[in-house]
């Protein structure tokens, strides 16, 4: 929870406060209360809107148990409750409703736990022994964590080039092949589809987050991200239309900086316009991987971002991605046309196997999942261990497939209408220091 902080209601935070409706509820808080150290005195006869009332005067405490069965409405008087709780809340909530989506949502607002009412006492000292760990244990003392952290941002060179499949796609191979903790950052923030591709609701706390940046901690990205899998964890949403969600770019900043402290691997999905807006996101970025398709269009945008990498991330490393890429002669430009208008080759290059592809969207599975064993489809698992290998320090950094410049003077594939090249040169010639491709 994250009410903004006062000085005078903070410095006397107390470890444990409930508010139970019951005696029984009561009567079952109080030896478990005790056995954590914390004050008997502290469980409160009342429900949530004694515990809005009491904390809208008085500092929150660490902990905080709240019954909200003679609540009415659940998901407002939670939001209530959120806007009197001090950063740093751990709170638990109880209820006789039986709602899972009612249950996603309490999550999603900010509890750390629901329990479904009548409760045992040992889930009531699991609930407790949690909450305790979130506050004593942080993360970052898992052994896991001695690996530096990668930080990898996928950006589609077109629209309908597949990055936003291809960066679900990366994110379960680090967290289910990899075996490393990941987070999956959607940042198309009206038009996202990664928590859709894995069936998942995707709530409101990344909107969240832009609205109220101040809310941002640990606490609070634990409680916004959903679970794909038990390594994989997805931060997307689906704003309203009519919500512009204008922001600096802070939020996402901060984001960033929060999923580093709590997972090893974070997959950013990032829209190519917010390198315009917020060019700082790619600071902390180990590795950048842009994917394209073989047109004139992403010719022309290609040449344009290696040079916006070049002087606004010169330490970041970019790989280049073909995918969907068709049959030779299926395609609008010809790979080694494209490789030498851009002075680079592709690094990796993904076909297209339209019935894997439609059996992924109707399993809402990712496509390095559906496609496992699949020739087309093994170039993203070279891909997955070139991002760890820049990560984690090991080698030179450089992607495997890798090939360097390009030669100048490369003809025209067969068959290749001089008129396109002419069009490539000119388009060439509108950037600083390009060397014109020769047409034999």
């Amino acid at each position: 929870m994250n009410a903004p902080w006062s000085p005078a209601r903070g410095a006397q935070r107390e470890a444990f406060i409930a508010f139970v409706c019951d005696d029984a509820t009561g009567d079952m808080l109080r030896p478990i209360v005790a056995e954590f150290g914390w004050s008997v005195e502290k469980v409160n006869k009342g429900g949530v809107q004694n515990a809005v009332q009491t904390l809208s005067v008085s500092a929150s405490p660490f902990v905080l148990f709240v019954d909200m069965s003679e609540s009415t409405d659940p998901l407002n008087d939670i939001n209530a409750l959120a806007e009197v709780c001090e950063p740093g809340t751990v709170v638990i909530a109880a209820g006789h409703v039986n709602d899972v989506r009612l249950y996603r949502d309490l999550l999603t607002s900010g509890i750390q736990d629901y329990l479904l009412k009548p409760f045992s006492a040992d889930q009531l000292r699991d609930a407790f022994g949690h909450a305790q760990m979130l506050l004593v244990g942080p993360r970052s003392a898992d052994p896991a964590m001695a690996r530096p952290h990668s930080l990898t941002a996928v950006i589609g060179m077109r629209g309908g080039v597949g990055a936003s499949s291809i960066a679900t796609s990366i994110a379960w191979l680090m967290a289910e092949r990899q075996h490393r903790s990941t987070a999956l950052l959607d940042l198309d923030l009206h038009f996202g589809t990664a928590a859709l591709a894995l069936d998942l609701e995707p709530g409101r706390g990344l909107t969240d987050a832009i609205d109220n940046p101040s809310r941002i901690d640990g606490l609070f990205v634990e409680r916004a991200m959903v679970k794909a899998t038990d390594m994989l964890s997805v931060l997307s949403a689906e704003a309203s239309l009519n919500q512009p969600m204008i922001t600096d770019g802070a939020a996402f900043f901060q984001l960033q900086e929060e999923v580093r402290a709590a997972f090893e691997c974070t997959v950013v999905d990032l829209p190519r316009n917010m390198l315009v807006q917020h060019p700082h996101l790619m600071h902390e970025v180990n590795a950048v991987v842009v994917v394209t398709e073989l047109t004139l269009a992403a010719t022309r945008d290609m040449m344009r971002l290696l040079g916006w990498f070049k002087t606004n991330a010169p330490a970041t490393k970019v790989i280049l991605v073909g995918n969907k890429i068709p049959a030779p002669g299926g395609v609008e430009i010809a790979r080694k046309d494209f490789e030498s208008s851009i002075e680079r080759k592709l690094d990796y290059v993904i076909g297209y196997d339209a019935k894997l592809a439609l059996q992924a969207v109707r399993s809402c599975r990712t496509l390095a999942d559906v496609g496992k064993g699949n020739r087309q489809f093994a170039a993203l698992e070279e891909l997955v261990q070139a991002i760890l290998v820049l990560s984690d320090g090991e080698g030179d950094g450089a992607a495997p497939k890798a090939a360097g410049k390009a030669k100048h003077g490369a003809g025209p594939a067969r068959g290749q209408a001089p008129s396109l090249m002419n069009r490539l040169n000119e388009l060439k010639a509108l950037l600083p220091g390009k060397t014109k491709v020769k047409v034999n």
